[in-house]
């Protein structure tokens, strides 16, 4: 394939010898798992994934060997790269040893920008792009055990503590281990829509957070905690369209039962009337419009309400902190 033509977001995972196996499989089989799901409803994948490393064969953390790893890149094309780093096991990492100083060497010659070419950091994997330069006057997070170590090693970073991930683009770096998943979820989601990632965290069994700050389950994957297959498709088409004019009856056509049977099953496997779960989703559409820069109007018609006054009333009813202008209100700056 052209890579000068490959609308696909090109993701190259950096390895080296003794590289942390969750670090990188974790979100390797999402972005996998998110093609999978692209293909299967008929749209092209959106990631070609590389693996790469200073030398062409390393030993990970749990002692599996991995050949024919590809060379470190030398060349960047003009579609979106992400550039993976992970961490290693050990109190401190060890960037004295030759492999080390060949992978900082090549670090140091990134040019970062923002939708171009990024650094995603997982784990200690933002020790070492702190060691190559990349974190000055940038925000990062890194695996608890060495949020002291990074600080150290750049002073003019905002190293944040506690949090599952931290977005500073072109830097994203998550807090090790299976934050890299939460971290990638949330990239996938910005990429190729919530409702996607939604599918691809129910698949692989983990919880999607709703953005950085949030700890709180995403509404969409907050009522999916179960094993019925009529109830997820039904879930499913509500997510990916929630601006469609749904109601029990449409979407008990969807799930080929009756609409009254289908508001037992929301009650009993989701935990919610049907109704209930479809306003939940339709706010959480709209919150994500307007964090994109839609205007409140804009953000109520892609969500499905009828009109904006319909968003600032299920605003109010769920609680929801603030008002829809409000979180519109940076975009328009």
């Amino acid at each position: 394939m052209d890579r000068e033509r490959d609308p696909r977001t090109r993701v190259v995972f950096v390895l080296q010898a003794r590289s942390l196996v969750l670090d990188w499989a974790g979100p390797a089989e999402a972005l996998r798992i998110a093609n999978q799901q692209l293909v299967a409803r008929g749209d092209a994948a959106r990631f070609a994934l590389e693996f790469v490393s200073a030398e062409s064969a390393s030993v990970t953390s749990v002692g599996v060997a991995l050949q024919g790893l590809a060379p470190l890149p030398t060349h960047w094309d003009d579609r979106a790269t992400w550039v993976v780093l992970v961490g290693l096991p050990g109190d401190a990492i060890d960037v004295e040893n030759p492999e080390a100083r060949a992978l900082l060497h090549w670090l140091r010659g990134l040019r970062l920008e923002a939708g171009r070419l990024e650094l995603v950091t997982v784990c200690a994997g933002a020790v070492l792009a702190a060691h190559a330069g990349h974190l000055a006057g940038r925000r990062a997070t890194t695996h608890h055990h060495h949020l002291d170590e990074l600080q150290r090693i750049e002073p003019r970073c905002d190293v944040v503590a506690n949090r599952v991930f931290v977005l500073d683009a072109p830097l994203y770096s998550s807090a090790g281990v299976t934050t890299g998943i939460d971290l990638v979820l949330h990239r996938i989601g910005e990429t190729c829509g919530e409702a996607l990632a939604a599918q691809v965290a129910q698949t692989m069994v983990v919880a999607l957070r709703r953005g950085p700050h949030d700890p709180e389950l995403s509404p969409f994957l907050a009522y999916r905690n179960h094993m019925h297959a009529a109830l997820h498709r039904v879930q499913d088409a509500v997510s990916e369209q929630p601006g469609n004019k749904w109601d029990v009856p449409r979407m008990a056509g969807v799930a080929l039962t009756s609409p009254r049977h289908l508001t037992r099953l929301f009650v009993e496997h989701a935990g919610v009337p049907p109704l209930e779960y479809l306003r939940r989703i339709r706010l959480a559409s709209a919150q994500l419009a307007l964090g994109s820069g839609a205007t409140v109007t804009r953000a109520a018609e892609r969500a499905g309400f009828s009109s904006d006054t319909q968003l600032r009333r299920a605003w109010r009813q769920f609680g929801l902190p603030g008002s829809p202008s409000r979180q519109a209100a940076p975009a328009r700056r």
